[in-house]
């Protein structure tokens, strides 16, 4: 029998961890991994990307949706680079991924050899809490068990290098020896509480206010009831960042939806008017959108030290887990007398969705991409997994879709990086094979990665128990979400050169591969392409050609903004006339009976 090899210890250990896929691209560099893959049966199962970067995206949508370490393997030299951007993607969203990398053999190091790059240097910032190289067979298990404890620990990314030589080398363990580090498996789950005087202390501060408002993160999603009993018992509304869209239901009455630009007015209202603020589980970075300094007491919970302070002058900060933390300051805390602010907020929040509704009936040419998102609500399933890409596909996700119970969704939130949308719901298929998944992905993100990642939905569709994954493209033929930011921000034109896209047959592309597809250039098909995709056998990609000149207003949209869009339209905005009017058919909704009167909404011509 042949001795065991580093390379076969390595897919050992991740069994020994509970490891079941490794997204993945060949190359050199791993060959001795590949090799041992092949003498393993293919266990745990490598998941082969179109390319590194979708391999980590498939990583980190793994790890989003099914709570466990997601794991993936590159290549020395340029497939280590391109992992980047995955990995970064899960540095900021605090997803804990471990990659294995391949490097060139130790005595080729430092000879300025084919693929030679410094590793260890390269994975310094993304894999800061680890990052080691394997040199000898005895720094294993060692190494591998501290890469996955530590990205679960620590939530983060990690890394380990293994020289190719290395990979071939016989497997030794360990000793009971000086310099030598043995090494064990497992980590039990653990949930930390803050000390009682310091939960006395958070109490007696949400006590003292009248209008409180919760805000809650992606850390929050655990400790769902408990949230609902503190806003019952303080009279609270709830605003959630956009990594905790669905950490509570959006059909409560009192929670107000997405906060920040790609929120919703009622969740802006609530941090304009509130004078008590609690954070749950969220880093969400735009200080600008919550209270004003000296206008709200602050408390936040975070289960992170290292997050635990920031984005706001809290009074108490309470390190801990968000459902452990909140059942034991429950029973401190007093109810609310007042219902007035309450009313107002369910009041608000009503409103807001009939200026949805409104919004997404205006008619565009040819169709009004808030319309597609919207027409989606009442057809979730609901186990459904979703995930939007970056640009304005992540705008109607944050306004239209109400999650709610078992419903999953997520994006690329800190990172905010064009293309995870397909590989995500990849990730999350192999996480969760018996639930339908959709993407909402933008043309420009489609183009850039989304479809050459249907080559791998086509390569593994049938493993999966539920077939049913949806790309649904909003083909408007413009980097949309850039052209809007320019014409805001800056006044500028659409620069077509830079924003314009060619038209591109998505699903004649899926046909092509064995899947389905539709092309929807009509309002009254969107209903029955939906229904379609949903009720297919096969993975879908459906085509909706739409408006690139309905705009992203922000909730907050202020004159100055207004006026840098009109700007554009006097310095000879290619699309000015389509701009023109949907942007006032936009504005129009808000004005409507039953949308927000200007008396009754505070900061309307300033946006404050």
């Amino acid at each position: 029998m042949s001795s065991k090899k580093v390379s076969d210890y390595v897919l050992e250990r991740l069994r020994e961890w509970e490891v079941e896929h490794v997204f993945a691209y060949p190359g050199d560099g791993i060959n001795g991994l590949l090799a041992a893959w092949g003498r393993a049966d293919n266990h745990p199962q490598f998941v082969q990307a179109r390319h590194e970067e979708m391999a980590a995206f498939e990583a980190v949508g793994y790890a989003k949706f099914s709570g466990k370490v997601g794991v993936c393997a590159a290549t020395s030299g340029p497939g280590a680079i391109h992992l980047l951007n995955g990995l970064y993607d899960a540095k900021l969203d605090h997803v804990p991924v471990v990659a294995l990398v391949g490097q060139t053999n130790r005595s080729a190091m430092g000879g300025s050899y084919q693929q030679e790059v410094d590793l260890l240097s390269l994975y310094k910032d993304v894999a800061s809490d680890f990052c080691e190289m394997v040199t000898v067979p005895e720094q294993l298990p060692n190494v591998l068990d501290r890469a996955m404890r530590t990205a679960m620990a620590r939530r983060s990314v990690t890394a380990v290098i293994i020289p190719a030589d290395v990979q071939e080398l016989d497997y030794s363990p360990p000793e009971h020896a000086f310099k030598m580090v043995p090494s064990s498996l497992g980590m039990t789950h653990y949930a930390p509480v803050p000390a009682e005087a310091d939960l006395a202390r958070a109490a007696e501060v949400l006590n003292a206010g009248s209008k409180v408002a919760l805000l809650i993160g992606q850390g929050a999603r655990g400790a769902r009831q408990e949230v609902m009993e503190v806003a019952e018992r303080l009279g609270a509304g709830v605003a959630k960042a956009l990594l905790g869209k669905d950490a509570l239901d959006d059909d409560l009455p009192y929670v107000t939806g997405s906060i920040g630009l790609l929120g919703t007015r009622p969740s802006y209202e609530l941090m304009q008017e509130c004078d008590t603020l609690l954070v749950i589980g969220s880093s969400f970075p735009y200080t600008q959108f919550m209270p004003e300094f000296g206008q709200a007491r602050a408390v936040q919970i975070d289960i992170d030290p290292h997050m635990i302070g920031l984005r706001y002058p809290f009074e108490v900060n309470l390190v801990g887990d968000a459902r452990e933390t909140l059942r034991r300051l429950l029973p401190l805390l007093e109810g609310s007398a007042d219902k007035a602010w309450r009313k107002k907020i369910e009041k608000g929040t009503a409103r807001w969705w009939e200026v949805m509704q409104r919004r997404a009936a205006v008619d565009a040419e040819p169709i009004n991409p808030e319309y597609v998102v919207h027409a989606l609500n009442e057809l979730l399933p609901e186990n459904v997994v979703l995930a939007a890409d970056s640009g304005s596909a992540a705008n109607w996700y944050a306004r239209h879709l109400r999650l709610r119970g078992e419903m999953r969704g997520s994006l690329s939130g800190t990172l905010a990086t064009m293309g995870p949308g397909v590989p995500y719901v990849i990730g999350a298929k192999f996480a969760h094979g018996d639930r339908p998944a959709i993407a909402l992905v933008g043309d420009g993100a489609m183009q850039m990665n989304g479809m050459a990642e249907l080559i791998t939905v086509a390569k593994y569709w049938e493993q999966w128990e539920d077939p049913r994954l949806v790309v649904a493209v909003l083909n408007n033929q413009d980097l949309n979400q850039v052209t809007w930011e320019m014409r805001a921000m800056s006044g500028a034109p659409q620069f077509l050169a830079s924003q314009s896209l060619p038209d591109v047959a998505y699903a004649d592309f899926a046909r092509s591969l064995g899947l389905n597809g539709m092309r929807v250039e009509k309002p009254g098909d969107v209903q029955a392409a939906w229904h379609a995709a949903l009720a297919s056998d096969r993975p879908f990609v459906l085509d909706f050609v739409t408006d690139p000149a309905v705009p992203p207003i922000p909730p907050h949209a202020s004159l100055d903004q207004i006026e840098a869009a009109a700007t554009a339209v006097l310095k000879g905005d290619s699309d000015r006339a389509g701009m023109v009017r949907q942007g006032l058919k936009a504005k129009v909704q808000e004005m409507l009976p039953g949308g927000r009167d200007r008396a009754d909404r505070p900061g309307a011509e300033n946006g404050k």
